[in-house]
């Protein structure tokens, strides 16, 4: 892949609950993208952006908040997404569907990758229901996604997996499909204006 135009990543740390475990395979996922040396890697956590929620009856017309004035430029920038996700009762956090309804034009046009966790199904449900809710913004999903089941035993103390070899290689595979797909789209947007 070129290098002299870097592709810009960025990874969505999802949860912002007080007692999460979102930052460690968030960080762990970074680590791995850094890693290539292609690849501009801007780490946003949900947390520190602090978005207002969305009310039901919000006025159109009122000012646009601060907190989401200031995350506007960083989800812009970004060329493709890495969303890291839990499963909370079979769904994604309320946190991670308000930030995406803060925003459109930011995601469209764009690729997007899960990396989840959770019990025994590793958090695929909250994947699944991701899914559609980027494609109504017209973001484009990959297919291959890192899921950690049970996920209390796949880190060490620093924050790196207890099965590394496999992992290495699904990181890497995922990144060279999220890799593809933003450049290809990237390239898409410079020829034409994506208008949805």
């Amino acid at each position: 892949m070129p290098t002299d135009n870097p592709l810009n990543i960025a990874v969505i740390i999802g949860s912002t609950r007080t007692d999460r475990f979102c930052p460690t395979p968030a960080k762990w996922i970074a680590k791995r993208a850094r890693q290539r040396g292609d690849l501009n890697v801007d780490v946003i956590d949900l947390k520190d952006a602090a978005l207002p929620e969305i009310l039901a009856g919000d006025d159109e017309n009122a000012p646009t908040p601060a907190p989401v004035k200031a995350l506007q430029p960083r989800l812009a920038e970004a060329d493709a997404f890495i969303v890291v996700t839990p499963v909370y009762n079979r769904g994604y956090p309320a946190s991670l569907k308000n930030a995406i309804d803060w925003y459109f034009e930011e995601w469209s046009a764009k690729p997007v990758g899960f990396v989840s966790y959770g019990g025994i199904g590793g958090g695929l449900s909250a994947v699944e229901q991701l899914r559609a809710v980027f494609n109504e913004v017209h973001a484009a999903t990959i297919r291959n996604t890192i899921s950690f089941d049970n996920y209390w035993d796949r880190f060490d103390d620093n924050g790196e997996t207890t099965d590394g070899v496999s992992l290495e290689g699904a990181a890497k595979s995922f990144m060279d499909q999220l890799n593809w797909w933003a450049y290809a789209l990237r390239d898409a947007r410079n020829q034409r204006p994506f208008t949805p």
